[in-house]
C-alpha cells in the first residue's frame, strides 16, 4: 500500500485525558507505514504552521547553507501577518539566492491570504476524535475543516461519545457517517485483519502538540467493557454495547513501557469492573503489570528514548520536541557555571525553543551533556496508583472484592453514589473499604437528574460523616446531569432537572468553583460551604451568588444579614413574585418589580457584583445603591 498522510485531529477544547482512540489509530496506520500526524489547537494556526514548514523546505532547496528552521517564528510571523521587518529578516538571512528567496516569500504569504491551502488538499485521510456533545460546536468545526484538508470527503473519519451518542444529529449536520462505538473488528478502515480497539497505545503522537493534559503519564486502558446496568443517565450501553469479562493488558503495558518507557500510574477506563466474572483474575494482572500495594515507580530515562527514536526514524518531529523540552528541564534543575554552560549550550544550536529544533542540533547536544542528563535526571521513587477513573458499582461490591482491590495500589478508590436511595448499599460500601485499610475514596455524585437539591446535600454530608467516623478521606465529585441524548439540550448545558431551576445550579456551581470542583472531609469547612443542615442549604441556594463566591467579605461586613432579613420579611404572596425571578436567574430587568417595594429590595441585593466596596455601602442605604452606581 502506497504511504499515506494521516492526519489526527482533536478538537480545541480542554479535556483531562490524552485521546486514546486518536492514539490507538496512529499505531494503526504506523503499522501500515502511513505518514501520522496529531493536531489539538487554533485550526487557523494549524494551517500557517503547515506553510510555514514549506516555507522551510523550499528556503532549504534555495539555499541550503542557511539553517532556516533556526528561523521558524521570523518565518512563520511573516507568512500570518506579512511584516516587511520579518521579510527583510529572511531575505537579510539568504547567502545564494536572496532574490529568489524573497519571491518565494511573497508567494507563501499570498498562499495562506488567498486560503490556496485548501485548494490544494494534501491529507489522505483525517481522523477527528469526539467528547462531550455539548462541545457540539468546536467538533463541526474541525469536521468541516477536516473536510477541506483533505483529498476525498469519505476519508474524513469520526469517532468517540458526541460521534456516537448523536450520530444521526452529527451525521445531517456534517455529511460525515460517524463510526459509532469501538473500531473492535477487523477491516474497518481497510482491507486488513488489524483490530485497531486491541492495539497498544502510540504515547509520541502527544509531544507533537502545545496542549498539556493534565492527567499524563499513566498507563490508559481497559480491563472491561459495557455495563451490566442500563441506566437512564447513561451513554455507555450505545458506546459499548456488549458486555466483555476480561481485556488482557499486560502485554500493551509491556510494549508501551519498552518503546515509551515507563509510566507511573494505571488508569482504568472500564465501566462497570465489579460485574465481571473474571474479576480475580483482573486484579491478578494488574498486580503482575507492577502496580501492587506499595508499588514504586522509577522513572526511565526518557532522553535516551527520545534520542533512539529520532535515530530509528520514529516520529522524529515528536522526539526532537520531547528531546528539546528535556533539555530545557535538564537547564531548569541546574545552577552557576553548569547552568550558564548549558545555556550558552542550547541557544548555540537554538534549542531554547523545541520549534527551531533540528535533529542535527539535538543530537549534537546530546553527545554533550547525556552524562550530566543521567547524572541530573529525577530519580526518586514515587509511589503507583491504580484507578478505575469511572467509579465502581457499590451494588456489585463484596467484602472478597473489597479484599482484592486492597492488594493493588488503588488511590482513590471510587464508588458512585447517584441516587439518595442507594445510601446503605454506599455506605455499606465504605464500611468495607475501611475494613480492608483503603482510606483514599472518591466518588462521583450526579445531581439535576431525577433527585431533590436536598438528597444532594445528604449524600454529599454522608461522605464527611463517613470520613470522620471511620478515619478515611473521601473526596465527592458533583457531576451535572446533561441529556447529552436529548436533541434539545444535547449541544448546550441548559438542562434544568425536575427539582432544580437555575439559581440553585448556579448556587452549586458557585461554592464548586471556591473548592475546584471537588468537597473534601473537613467538617468545620463542609458546613461553611454547603451549611450545617438542611434548612441552611437552602438558604445558600437562595443567596446572591456573589455573596456566595465572595462569603467572608459579605458576611463580615453584614450584607449576607441584611439580604437574608428582607427575603425572610416578605409574605407567602411576596415570596413567590421573588422567588420566581430568583429562580430564573436573571436580574437585568428588575425594574419592573418597583410597584412591589419590599420584593424590588430584595431583588435588588442580586445585582451586587464583586466589584463594589460592601463597606462604603454599609454606611447607606440599599436603595441608595444605583444612586452610587456601584
Amino acid at each position: 500500500m502506497k504511504k499515506r498522510k494521516i492526519l489526527l485531529l482533536e478538537p480545541n477544547y480542554k479535556n483531562k485525558y490524552p485521546p486514546i482512540g486518536l492514539m490507538k489509530i496512529a499505531t494503526y496506520h504506523r503499522l501500515l507505514g502511513d505518514d501520522v500526524h496529531f493536531y489539538k489547537g487554533n485550526l487557523n494556526d494549524f494551517v500557517v504552521q503547515e506553510i510555514t514548514e514549506d516555507a522551510i523546505k523550499k528556503f532549504t532547496d534555495i539555499d541550503s547553507s542557511v539553517t532556516w528552521r533556526h528561523y521558524y517564528f521570523e518565518i512563520k510571523d511573516y507568512v500570518k501577518y506579512g511584516h516587511d521587518d520579518n521579510l527583510k529578516f529572511i531575505i537579510y538571512k539568504s547567502k545564494k539566492d536572496s532574490k529568489l528567496i524573497e519571491l518565494s516569500c511573497h508567494y507563501f504569504r499570498k498562499y495562506y491570504t488567498q486560503k490556496e491551502y485548501f485548494k490544494n488538499p494534501r491529507w489522505d485521510r483525517v481522523l477527528v476524535t469526539t467528547l462531550f456533545t455539548f462541545y457540539w460546536k468546536q467538533t463541526i468545526e474541525t469536521v468541516e475543516f477536516a473536510k477541506k484538508i483533505v483529498k476525498d470527503i469519505n476519508n474524513v473519519k469520526a469517532g468517540g461519545v458526541l460521534a456516537s451518542v448523536v450520530s444521526k444529529e452529527f451525521e445531517a449536520a456534517t455529511g460525515v457517517k460517524p463510526d459509532v462505538g469501538l473500531l473492535n473488528k477487523p477491516g474497518i478502515y481497510d482491507d486488513n485483519d488489524y483490530i485497531i480497539d486491541e492495539l497498544p497505545l502510540d504515547y509520541s503522537i502527544l509531544e507533537e502538540i502545545d496542549y498539556k493534559y493534565p492527567e499524563t503519564g499513566s498507563y490508559y486502558g481497559y480491563m472491561s467493557r459495557g455495563c451490566v446496568n442500563k441506566c437512564k443517565f447513561c451513554a455507555v450501553p450505545i458506546i459499548e454495547p456488549k458486555y466483555e469479562n476480561m481485556i488482557t493488558i499486560g502485554d500493551k503495558i509491556k510494549a508501551t513501557r519498552e518503546k515509551f518507557g515507563e509510566q507511573k500510574n494505571l488508569l482504568l477506563l472500564d465501566n462497570n469492573v465489579l460485574a465481571s466474572e473474571k474479576f480475580e483474575e483482573i486484579i491478578q494482572e494488574i498486580k503482575d503489570a507492577g502496580f501492587y500495594k506499595g508499588a514504586q515507580f522509577e522513572r526511565s530515562n526518557y532522553l535516551d528514548i527520545s534520542i533512539n527514536r529520532i535515530k530509528e526514524g520514529y516520529n522524529k518531529k515528536a522526539y526532537i520536541r520531547k528531546a528539546t523540552r528535556l533539555f530545557i528541564e535538564l537547564l531548569d534543575r541546574l545552577h552557576g557555571e553548569e547552568k550558564q554552560k548549558m545555556f550558552d549550550l542550547l541557544k548555540e544550536h537554538y534549542l531554547l525553543n523545541e520549534y527551531t529544533a533540528t535533529e542535527k542540533d539535538v543530537l549534537a547536544v546530546y553527545k554533550e551533556c547525556k552524562d550530566l542528563y543521567e547524572q541530573k535526571r529525577l530519580k526518586s521513587k514515587m509511589n503507583r496508583y491504580v484507578d478505575f477513573n469511572q467509579g465502581l458499582d457499590a451494588r456489585l461490591m463484596t467484602d472478597q472484592k473489597m479484599k482484592r482491590l486492597s492488594e493493588i495500589a488503588i488511590h482513590p478508590l471510587r464508588i458512585a453514589f447517584d441516587n439518595w436511595k442507594l445510601r446503605e448499599t454506599y455506605e455499606k460500601a465504605i464500611r468495607l473499604a475501611a475494613k480492608h485499610n483503603i482510606k483514599h475514596l472518591s466518588n462521583y455524585i450526579l445531581y439535576n437528574f431525577e433527585d431533590k437539591p436536598e438528597e444532594l446535600y445528604h449524600r454529599l454530608r454522608i461522605n464527611v460523616d463517613l470520613s470522620d467516623e471511620l478515619g478515611v478521606r473521601i473526596y465527592s465529585f458533583p457531576m451535572k446531569y446533561h441529556p447529552i441524548m436529548d436533541p434539545k439540550y444535547f449541544q448546550n448545558r441548559e438542562y434544568i432537572g425536575t427539582y432544580w431551576n437555575r439559581k440553585y445550579i448556579r448556587a452549586i456551581q458557585a461554592v464548586l468553583n471556591s473548592t475546584k470542583g471537588k468537597i473534601g472531609t473537613g467538617k468545620s469547612f463542609f458546613n461553611k460551604a454547603f451549611g450545617a443542615n438542611e434548612q441552611e442549604f437552602r438558604k445558600i441556594l437562595y443567596m446572591p451568588e456573589t455573596f456566595i463566591i465572595y462569603r467572608m467579605k459579605f458576611e463580615e461586613s453584614g450584607w449576607t444579614d441584611r439580604w437574608w432579613n428582607a427575603y425572610c420579611s416578605l409574605t407567602d404572596s411576596q415570596k413567590e413574585i421573588a422567588n420566581k425571578v430568583i429562580h430564573s436567574n436573571k436580574f437585568e430587568n428588575i425594574q419592573v418589580y418597583r410597584k412591589y417595594p419590599q420584593v424590588y429590595k430584595v431583588l435588588q441585593y442580586y445585582t451586587i457584583s464583586k466589584d463594589f466596596n460592601p463597606e462604603i455601602l454599609n454606611r447607606t442605604s440599599i436603595e441608595e445603591k444605583e444612586l452610587l452606581k456601584i
